[in-house]
């Protein structure tokens, strides 16, 4: 499924490459609480497009953070993130 930016064909393209991140830390050792946090999206009923979805839209939050701010990518603020993603709203 994507999401829409109202035409906005480099925004279309940034969570695209977003989702394919999800995808990459999904499978990856060194990110399990990204695994966790899917599993938990899919047991509260989201399908495993609106899970990604999801757990992208943290992943963008986050990389906003670190090009606003010059900073180096917090991980843990990113699985504060994800902890924080309630699939009821």
């Amino acid at each position: 499924m994507k999401i829409p930016f109202d035409g906005d064909e480099a925004a279309d393209a940034f969570f695209d490459e977003l989702l394919a991140a999800v995808d990459q830390q999904l499978q990856s050792p060194d990110t399990p609480y990204v695994s966790k946090t899917f599993k938990r999206l899919l047991t509260a009923g989201l399908d495993e497009g609106e899970a990604r979805e999801a757990i992208a839209r943290c992943l963008a939050e986050i990389t906003d953070q670190v090009v606003r701010s010059g900073r180096p990518f917090d991980a843990d603020a990113y699985r504060i993130s994800l902890e924080r993603i309630n699939p009821g709203s």
